[in-house]
Order: structure tokens, then sequence, then C-alpha cells
């Protein structure tokens, strides 16, 4: 028995990080299921998942390839979908190949199903005629939010048996675009005994963005996300100008961890944009860019506050949960699936998205009130413990691996009774509606 991952990016973003915890659940939940990724490029997945005794091939896109996506139509309007289609005419031979390459590599690898991560590997899938293997796609994205990615999935989905939606909010973006396609809500999970609360030095972050050492009793507030536009950058900036500006009795300062993980062309901001924005509200002494951090457990109990500020909906918000397993105090933006991860005033606060008043609001009031931190900390640890741990996610999954190939009997695919040897069941698991 074999499962088959596609996974876009090699990366460490939200999608990487929740496959690795995937893998991980199922390692220990089925010692002996057979794991295979393949990634789409080379990066520091492969290494990570190679250590959790996963089998990893990668099968590079070209850059051409690598660099298509919807993400720039938005910015561009009429001249974005044009470059897009001339740039999509051009790579058809590369595509073409591609595709043959993928078709080979599966084939030979004879997987018991295929378990894909992202929107490039669901269409792959579809485009490199895989249909021959149970389909699960695994939903990151509101795909209705995007033109030209919804219109593409929905003929993609064809043949697709069952999805997995990381949060309520998705699950429904999903059935408008995919209807009829069966879905299952998981949520992200993580670690909970890596996310905790404990010493750091937390002057290690002033280090890494190049800051000198700050003033006694300074309070850090950090944003942790990668360079998609949407995630608020300019917001969280916006905010601290104002914050700066507060007579509050204790100096503060601010930090940016991330970086531009993916290649889509367009999609992400750069680090020159952000300090030229740094430099034009007047916070290059108190703001730092501390770039991406493989291990984000070890950023989190270095800051006093968290800020997610995604000025879009959220299909989940992981570095939310992260950061309240961590037992931080956190202020995110409570649109999509981040307002299903906590509640207001219990274990984090909510603010509107792109509302910058609302947030720096939140954020003097934070700052001003240690005691609120550490209750809404304590809170956050409570909620990521009982609801968020990686010790469910295994059984979950199983459960829908067992609808996904039970679900066309009599076409060659595996049948109920084959399942019993294959998904032996060493503990109850919760079974899910799908």
């Amino acid at each position: 028995m074999t499962v088959l991952f596609l996974s876009p990016s090699a990366s460490l973003g939200g999608a990487e990080r929740v496959l690795l915890t995937m893998v991980g659940a199922l390692r220990a939940q089925l010692p002996d299921l057979g794991l295979h990724v393949v990634t789409l490029d080379d990066g520091p997945l492969t290494g990570l998942l190679a250590g959790e005794g996963v089998r990893v091939s990668c099968l590079p896109l070209t850059s051409r390839l690598a660099e298509l996506g919807d993400s720039q139509l938005g910015l561009h309007g009429g001249a974005g979908k044009l470059s897009l289609c001339c740039r999509g005419t051009a790579v058809l031979p590369e595509l073409c190949c591609y595709l043959r390459r993928l078709r080979t590599m599966v084939r030979q690898l004879r997987p018991t199903l295929i378990h894909s991560n992202g929107i490039k590997t669901h269409l792959l899938a579809r485009l490199a005629q895989l249909g021959e293997f149970p389909l699960l796609w695994h939903v990151h994205d509101f795909y209705g939010a995007r033109p030209l990615a919804r219109r593409l999935l929905a003929w993609s989905a064809r043949r697709l048996r069952t999805a997995v939606a990381i949060s309520e909010a998705v699950a429904a973006d999903f059935r408008a675009v995919v209807s009829g396609t069966p879905v299952a809500v998981i949520p992200n999970a993580i670690d909970v005994g890596r996310f905790r609360p404990h010493e750091v030095d937390a002057g290690r972050l002033d280090a890494l963005a190049g800051l000198s050492p700050p003033p006694a009793r300074t309070l850090r507030v950090g944003l942790v996300a990668t360079y998609a536009r949407w995630k608020g950058h300019d917001v969280f900036l916006n905010a601290a100008a104002k914050v700066a500006r507060a007579a509050l009795a204790v100096p503060v300062r601010f930090y940016i961890v991330g970086g531009p993980v993916y290649r889509t062309h367009g999609s992400q901001t750069s680090d020159v944009e952000l300090r030229e924005r740094i430099a034009a509200l007047g916070l290059t002494r108190c703001v730092g860019l501390v770039g991406f951090q493989h291990d984000p457990s070890e950023v989190y109990p270095a800051l006093d506050v968290v800020v997610h500020a995604s000025t879009r909906p959220e299909p989940f918000g992981l570095t939310i949960i992260e950061a309240m397993a961590s037992g931080c105090a956190v202020v995110a933006s409570t649109a999509g699936g981040a307002a299903e991860l906590f509640r207001h005033g219990q274990d984090a606060l909510g603010v509107p998205p792109g509302d910058v008043p609302a947030l720096a609001h939140q954020l003097v009031t934070l700052l001003g009130d240690a005691d609120l931190r550490r209750r809404l900390g304590r809170g956050a640890r409570a909620t990521a413990t009982r609801r968020f741990d990686q010790s469910r996610i295994g059984g979950q999954l199983v459960d829908v691996y067992r609808g996904v190939l039970t679900r066309r009997p009599g076409s060659g695919w595996v049948s109920p009774a084959d399942l019993r040897p294959l998904f032996p069941s060493p503990s109850p698991t919760r079974q899910l509606k799908l």
C-alpha cells in the first residue's frame, strides 16, 4: 500500500509544512504504510521528508513553467491576462514534455492512491492523464477567488473522487466551484510538543534583522508570514507607525519574519519594497526584517505579540495556531478559515482584514496590559493543545483514504475487503462524514 503525494513546491510554506505533519502522523498511525512524495522543485522540504523516512523524488519544472500562475491577474488587469496567455502559449512544448515525464514516473511508482497537495499538481495530474489512480486533492486555497484557476480546476476535477479542505470556509468555497465531489474538513495540525512556550534568546531576532540591541523592557511584535502580497505587510507596517506614535510606557520593536517562498511570477513582495516602505514611515530604527526561518518554533517564544494581518480571507492561518501553541498573545484577521481558529477575547484578539486603526488599537491595548497578554497566551495554548495537535490527523486521513479507495467498486480499484489488511486500525479513529 503506497500513498503518493504530489507537492508543487519543496519550499517551506504553509502547505508544505502541513504535508510534513501529514506524513509524520501517517507514519505514526500506520508504520508499514508506503509514503512517497514527488516535488516539482528542490528545496528544504526534501531533506525534512527524507528525515521522516519518506521516499522523495524531484521532477523540477522548467523556470518558465514554475513562474506560470494567475496571481498577477489581479495586479495587472487586462495586461496581466494578455501576458499570462502569451507566456502560457510559449511554454506549451515544455509542458507537453513535462507531462510525459510525470506520467512515466507515476506509472512506474504504481501508487495505491495519489494525494495532490496544491493547485499546480491538481492540474498536472489531470493533464498527465493519471486517471487510472484514485485521486485526492488537498484544498489549501479559495479557488472561487481565482477566475482562471477556478475554471481549470472545475475541469480537472472530473476524475476526482474526494477532496480534503483545511477549514469549513474552504470547504464551502470548494463546493461552489466543484459540485458533486465529496469534501472532508480536516483542520491543519501542528506538533504542540514542538510549538510550546519556552525560553529563547529574544535578542537573536535583532541580530538577524541587523538591529542594535534594544533598550531594557522592550516588547516585541512580529508578523510571521511568507512574502505573498495579501499577507498584509503594509497593514502591519502602517499599524506599527501608529503604535510607534502612541505614548506607551515601554519601548516596542516590530519584526517581519519570512521571505519570498514561491516562484509564481508577480505573487510576492520583496525586501526592497518593504525596506522602502519602512523608511517612508520613519520606522528604520524600530522595524527589522528577519528573513525566512526554517524553524519558526524558535521565533514565536521571542515575541510578546504575534500579528496575523492577511488582507483577504485566509484559508486557514497556520501561523495563528503555531503562535497560539507557543503561548503568544495573538491578533488575527477575522475572515475565512482564520476566524474558525479562536474566540475573540478568550484565546486571541480579532480585527477586520485590512483595518489599520483596529489593528493599531488592539496592539496598543495588548502592549499596555501584561496581564491580558498572559491570559490570552494561556488560553491560546490550551486551545491549540485541545484542537490542533497532530496526533488526530493520521486517523482522519486514513478514514478519508478508505473512502477514496472504495468509491468505485468493480472498477479495478481496491475493494472494501482488500482494505482490511491495508488499513488496520491500531486505535479507534473518528469517522469523517463525506
